[in-house]
């Protein structure tokens, strides 16, 4: 999407219009209802007296995407977060979530689901470009942020979904298989091996597995529902791993697992691909 020609600025109503119009989709998502978005599009134009562009409608959405990742939440497929928004949409964001309780509860509903393996007729095209790194929002956003009455843990809470993770890792350990096999190397698709299933979750990887040369490849599996620019959770061991082992660590990152599964591979130490917030703090007295 192009970043739309410089405009006169939003008013208050615009963007109230605009996030309400956001959040009514985004409630359908959460919930597996379906919805047209390109209808939702056009009658949020109408709404707006055709003043806006279609082009510009679609970045706000995007901001507003960046908004609510920041602050916990998932957002609509297909408007990829864009982080250089104002205050003022934050401040929209947070006015209308507090008026919205069912919100809350589809966002939770919807992270706590449990999840079952897809039964793939075929791996084909499954493989995505790994997403690019941005530049992070100003700090002074980001304290705003932190400190705001609507900030949530979903993305937390999704990461701690078991059997979303294990369904997710055995995706993986399907699609080794099929990805060695494919290439006549049966021996080693044997091999594939589920090793949080087998040696245990210490590892700092979820699955063993091979390239084309017989090199090892530890696999890290990570599994969203969302889309793909969804942040996503790591420990300290398995960055550890992935700086250690840099030469065989792969993260897969899993996305839209429930509807479409996807993924993308970040190969090597995690920290060259994606930014790393410290987000908890183990608080101890010995």
């Amino acid at each position: 999407m192009e970043t739309p020609s410089p405009q006169r600025a939003w008013s208050a109503k615009e963007v109230q219009l605009t996030v309400q119009s956001y959040l009514d989709m985004l409630s359908q998502e959460l919930a597996g209802q379906h919805y047209n978005k390109s209808a939702c599009r056009k009658l949020l134009f109408e709404q707006l007296d055709g003043k806006r562009s279609q082009a510009s409608i679609e970045f706000k959405h995007c901001n507003i995407s960046a908004v609510l990742r920041l602050l916990g939440y998932p957002n609509i497929k297909g408007y990829q977060p864009r982080d250089n928004f104002q205050s003022s949409l934050i401040q929209e964001i947070e006015i209308q979530l507090q008026h919205r309780p069912e919100f809350d509860l589809l966002t939770q509903a919807a992270v706590t689901q449990p999840a079952v393996t897809s039964l793939m007729p075929t791996f084909e095209g499954i493989v995505q470009e790994a997403p690019k790194r941005q530049p992070q929002i100003n700090e002074r956003q980001r304290e705003y942020i932190v400190h705001s009455p609507v900030k949530r843990d979903y993305l937390a809470l999704e990461a701690r979904n078991h059997s979303l993770g294990k369904a997710g890792e055995v995706f993986v350990v399907k699609f080794e298989k099929w990805r060695l096999a494919r290439q006549g190397l049966h021996t080693l698709a044997e091999k594939v091996e589920h090793v949080a299933e087998t040696l245990g979750d210490g590892l700092g990887f979820d699955v063993r597995s091979f390239d084309e040369h017989g090199k090892e490849m530890y696999i890290e599996v990570k599994t969203t529902s969302f889309a793909k620019e969804t942040p996503f959770f790591v420990t300290r061991n398995e960055l550890s791993v992935s700086e250690k082992e840099h030469q065989k660590f792969h993260l897969y990152r899993i996305f839209d697992f429930r509807v479409k599964p996807q993924f993308f591979d970040l190969p090597g130490q995690i920290a060259h691909h994606c930014q790393l917030d410290a987000v908890t703090f183990q608080a101890r007295f010995s």
